[in-house]
């Protein structure tokens, strides 16, 4: 049993040993000094500017990614590494975003490119061999896996929705493997799998309707017939689609010199069918649905190496955002699952719970502070409020006591015309 444990180990450490990781970058300080900042949009001003910050939340302060920072801007940036193939080897790309911003529409995938790249002028038309990631407008959620062969994209025909949209970071991986398969993985989960030849329309299809074949002429293809024995009873378009209303009464106030002659209203007739038909039957000539012939395709070419890209030598994104705030970071191309799992364990993972935490204290302490500035607000209204309702009823009584004042004169008015009089 010690030995089996030793040999596995071996295995193990022979394999982390072997792999080749072609890029990785967690953006330290001389970011710039690998990352080209493309001049795409810069004349027309729509070119947004990517900033170095750990953001608002983080698990590790120094752990700091590349953000977009202006809303409705473009955004295109790329680093170089040594070109490579990765014939008779697993392609691991993985990456990490968090989108400070509650992302409604914009991109957060990044590509693979060929080594030729013009890293100035990189934008939305430039040739990559593979783009993957999370794109989100609206109801659309999807991670895109867009794969180039043979000089052409093809996005993959099953929907990946498993997109994350809370303002956390994640983890996207993709693996393309020397069998043809394929895996994309969410925060070291696997979400879809399958295989390159079934999943994207790569190669033309093995077979073909044949271009010689038709539909003959004399081919009955109609299930049902009129029953030819089915007669239209006799009177039946008589029977009007609608009547006059028999219990419609001329009201008592029509005058007709001022309202015209009265019409009674109609209704729909109950006995009218509608429109006669003939009753179906099966059609003693039906042959059935006419299936069109196939062929071989002769444009169709069997490939074993569907996986394979022969010149990888640039990463990086091309983006629209309509609200900015994404943090990319962490990046790894390898040909090892091993070494990006346990490159995300030193970066992703290890930080996690430390972000979420932080998140959820920023969220406590805001919730906090509206709910106290709420409250501020209320009491405020309400003390306004009492103001309010006291000077009316100061206001109030003020006019009660002018009125006594005013009823107290004429009294006293009164009693002197009374005195006056009896005076007299």
């Amino acid at each position: 049993m010690r030995l089996l444990l030793c040999l596995i180990f071996l295995v193990f450490v022979f394999n982390f040993a072997s792999s080749t990781v072609h890029f990785k970058d967690t953006f330290d300080n001389d970011w710039e000094s690998r990352w080209v900042v493309s001049n795409w949009h810069k004349d027309d001003g729509k070119s947004g500017k990517l900033v170095h910050t750990a953001g608002k939340w983080f698990g590790d302060e120094n752990q700091k990614g590349i953000q977009t920072s202006e809303d409705a801007r473009f955004y295109a940036a790329s680093a170089k590494f040594p070109s490579f193939s990765n014939k008779g080897k697993d392609l691991v790309l993985q990456y990490t975003v968090k989108n400070e911003q509650k992302v409604d529409c914009g991109g957060s995938y990044i590509k693979l490119l060929p080594s030729k790249l013009d890293q100035s002028a990189f934008d939305g038309e430039s040739e990559y061999a593979i783009m993957f990631g999370p794109d989100v407008c609206g109801a659309s959620k999807r991670i895109h896996v867009i794969l180039n062969y043979k000089g052409k994209n093809h996005l993959i025909k099953k929907e990946i929705n498993k997109v994350e949209t809370d303002q956390l970071t994640h983890q996207y991986t993709l693996v393309i493997s020397p069998d043809n398969t394929y895996k994309v993985l969410v925060d070291n989960k696997e979400i879809q799998s399958g295989n390159l030849a079934d999943d994207w329309e790569l190669l033309p299809p093995k077979q073909i309707k044949d271009p010689k074949q038709s539909k003959p002429v004399d081919w009955v293809d109609v299930k049902e017939i009129d029953d030819p024995e089915d007669v239209k009873p006799a009177g039946y378009d008589d029977i009007p689609a609608s009547i006059v209303d028999p219990e419609a009464v001329k009201p008592e106030d029509w005058n007709e010199e001022d309202d015209g002659e009265w019409e009674a209203p109609t209704i729909a007739n109950p006995e009218y069918k509608g429109e006669w038909k003939a009753k179906k039957i099966p059609n003693p000539e039906y042959k059935g649905e006419w299936v069109h012939p196939l062929i071989d395709n002769p444009e169709y070419a069997e490939d074993n190496e569907l996986y394979l890209f022969n010149d990888l030598g640039a990463i990086g994104f091309e983006l629209w955002q309509v609200k900015s705030g994404s943090i990319f970071n962490n990046m790894i191309v390898t040909d090892s699952v091993d070494e990006a799992k346990a490159f995300s364990e030193k970066t992703f993972v290890a930080n996690q719970e430390a972000e979420k935490k932080m998140f959820d204290d920023l969220e406590a302490a805001k919730a906090e502070e509206k709910k106290k500035a709420d409250e501020k607000l209320a009491a405020e209204k309400a003390a306004e409020k009492a103001a309010e309702e006291a000077e009316e009823e100061d206001e109030e009584e003020v006019a009660e006591e002018d009125l006594v004042k005013t009823d107290d004169k004429k009294e006293v008015k009164k009693s002197t015309k009374k005195v006056d009089h009896d005076e007299l």
